[in-house]
């Protein structure tokens, strides 16, 4: 049942000095553009790419698709809200971007799982990768995936809709995420809170050590390769990888695990950058366009436009 009396949210956006909002929008209009672009590339060079229908480039395009739905439900309205003066979001528009958004991120954490099991198994037991990792395994792992982000995504909003919206709507952030809307509620938020914590203890904290796990297996499996140059670029890869995840988890496990009457807004503004915009910027670059067989696909894909 929804309990709210708020017909619609305001947004404050980033900053509230105008002399910065063609600075701000230019910039994550760029970085939005570059990220849209970068996993639509990937999307359609896998897709096109017969060679590309493996384990390992299918849990990249499901990254990528759900990269572009982080940013598509988020930053659009975000340019919008920076550009004109029209900064008000209704509480439908509101819901529907908590669900997407949550689902996402969701979807992101289990999946970063997925690709460093996968990259283990192909590291540490490459003759039995194809049986190991077969196409039921596949599908078992992007259902779990699925599953888990919609349960997460379903449990969250349903919560927040549950919550009264009395008084002030202004939401003092760039978009309607879980922390500012429970600093609004009228009613009490414990449940909510409760949730969230579970949430980041089990998806954000549980997913990234099995995630350092996996990679730590693979690093003492480098370390068995007897050239120097193969560990160099095993390492450079393994390295990256972890940059990317690290960036990913720790501003999420960070904005998550407090509660709501901690949060200093204009700090976290900037942290919750990292995970909307920045590492879904970075994941093409770093998981897809440094490989080889990736880029032989992207260059099909211009050759083909080309012609």
């Amino acid at each position: 049942m929804n309990h709210s009396v708020v017909t619609e949210f305001i947004i404050l956006g980033l900053t509230k000095k105008p002399e910065l909002q063609g600075i701000i929008f230019l910039f994550f209009l760029i970085i939005y553009l570059v990220a849209f672009l970068g996993n639509m590339l990937i999307i359609i060079a896998i897709i096109s790419n017969n060679t590309l229908h493996t384990p390992m480039y299918i849990f990249l395009l499901t990254l990528a698709v759900v990269d572009i739905i982080c940013t598509t439900s988020i930053i659009p309205k975000m340019l919008g809200t920076t550009l004109t003066s029209e900064n008000t979001i209704s509480y439908a528009g509101c819901m529907s971007q908590l669900f997407f958004f949550t689902w996402s991120l969701g979807a992101e954490m289990v999946l970063f799982t997925t690709m460093a099991y996968d990259r283990y198994v192909a590291i540490c037991f490459p003759l039995h990768y194809s049986t190991i990792m077969n196409h039921h395994m596949c599908v078992a792992l992007l259902s779990m995936v699925m599953a888990v982000a919609v349960t997460n995504s379903w449990v969250h909003t349903a919560l927040i809709m549950r919550l009264t919206f009395c008084g002030p709507n202004t939401i003092d952030h760039f978009f309607c995420e879980i922390p500012p809307l429970l600093a609004l509620s009228c009613s009490p938020v414990r449940m909510n809170e409760v949730m969230v914590y579970v949430a980041d203890i089990t998806l954000a904290i549980g997913d990234f050590i099995l995630t350092c796990i996996s990679y730590g297996f693979i690093i003492v499996a480098i370390l068995r390769i007897r050239t120097v140059e193969g560990k160099r670029k095993a390492f450079s890869t393994c390295s990256s990888h972890l940059t990317v995840v690290t960036l990913y988890y720790s501003p999420v496990i960070y904005t998550y695990i407090r509660p709501a009457s901690s949060y200093t807004f204009e700090r976290d503004k900037v942290v919750a950058a990292l995970y909307t915009l920045v590492t879904p910027t970075l994941n093409p670059m770093v998981y897809s366009f440094q490989n080889r067989e990736m880029q032989e696909g992207i260059r099909k894909v211009f050759a083909f436009l080309k012609h």
